[in-house]
């Protein structure tokens, strides 16, 4: 059977899909594994693409030699390819890696359809994945639990007052960790934003915007083990940057890989204990599936946790640094555990007809 690498997607971060999907498809190539890469297009559309690909082969949309599939539900669901004398055959997959970053690939919706066609994956399941993209709801959980948050509130057009000072910082509640993210100087500048910026239409969460505080990241798989990467302070690529951007994380070749960066970041230990602590924490509290990237915000005396990326770019493979952890098993313990841990299976058990033999007529209901 064949392992799957799917990513792209009609999603603002479509293009670091794609470099994140081919670090880890070249992998799996190198390492002799039987392995297909999955594009799915801006449109929606899925197509297989030809072994040893590579980026630049997308700048002009579907890569030469790429063969279009489609994706069935149900019991013989999965993914189907063309074949001879206009029939298809379905292509034997073991598991499909997700690389898919920020919108449909990332909330749950690709997951939802993974569940229903019976494919195994990697990453967070439908419930992780869409509390991971909520940025109000996932800071509503971890407050629940004691876990230390910046103020956050949702914004709308109504909005006259905040409950803490200005400058605000403006980010989407169902976007992706750097891309639609606004520094404001007061309220209404803020409601300004929500006509102004697309990637606010659904949702807007304001928090104060801290320039004091700075950026720290680290990394948490689940399978075998519950294991935790090294801290890692990313690094702006100006100081004048007010927040660490997309250009800051992704713009460099490799996604997240060629990013600048302080690892392990140097830092009270008292301070990296408290990282550590609360990523174990957030790890269950918000079902943390394969591997995912958790945020924070730290200064001298303070930490904050920000917000999690259930598919971290490079799936944070460059954090693994403490003891070290090979790519190649990263992805093999996350394509185990998509096996031997299903995401879901849906059941009819318990459905057996009873109710039905009980009912009366439902048209002399409606009459």
């Amino acid at each position: 059977m064949s392992v799957g690498v799917l990513f792209g997607g009609p999603t603002p971060e479509h293009d670091i899909s794609i470099l994140t999907g081919l670090l880890a498809l070249h992998e799996l190539e190198r390492s002799g594994s039987d392995a297909i890469g999955i594009y799915w297009t801006k449109t929606g559309a899925f197509y297989s693409v030809p072994r040893g690909v590579e980026a630049e082969a997308f700048l002009d949309g579907l890569p030469k030699g790429s063969s279009e599939l489609s994706l069935r539900l149900g019991d013989r669901g999965g993914f189907f390819a063309s074949a001879r004398m206009g029939k298809d055959r379905a292509v034997d997959l073991e598991a499909v890696v997700l690389a898919t970053h920020g919108g449909p690939g990332e909330d749950g919706s690709l997951q939802a359809a993974l569940d229903l066609a019976g494919i195994c994956y990697t990453g967070p399941t439908v419930a992780g994945a869409a509390l991971g993209m909520d940025k109000w709801s996932f800071g509503v959980v971890v407050g629940s639990v004691g876990i230390p948050t910046l103020p956050r509130v949702l914004l709308d057009a109504s909005t006259t007052t905040l409950p803490f000072d200005g400058p605000y910082i403006l980010k989407p509640r169902f976007g992706g960790s750097s891309i639609g993210i606004d520094v404001v100087a007061d309220v209404t500048t803020a409601r300004a934003r929500l006509s102004s910026n697309p990637h606010l239409v659904l949702g807007c969460v304001v928090e104060p915007y801290r320039s004091d505080l700075a950026d720290i990241q680290i990394a948490v798989r689940t399978y075998p083990a519950l294991t935790l990467s090294a801290i890692e302070r990313p690094l702006r690529r100006t100081d004048r940057s007010e927040i660490l951007d997309y250009r800051d994380k992704y713009v460099g070749g490799e996604g997240m890989v060629s990013a600048p960066r302080e690892l392990p970041a140097v830092m009270p230990e008292a301070q990296a204990d408290a990282v550590r602590h609360y990523t174990a924490q957030i790890a269950e509290v918000a079902s943390v599936r394969g591997v995912a990237r958790v945020d924070f915000l730290s200064g001298d005396d303070e930490l904050y946790v920000n917000e999690i990326n259930t598919i971290p770019g490079s799936l944070a493979k460059h954090l693994f640094v403490d003891p070290p952890l090979a790519f190649g098993e990263l992805l093999r313990d996350l394509i185990a555990e998509a096996v031997q841990r299903p995401a879901h299976r849906y059941s009819a058990a318990g459905a057996d007809g009873q109710v039905l033999r009980k009912a009366t007529s439902i048209a002399s209901k409606l009459a």
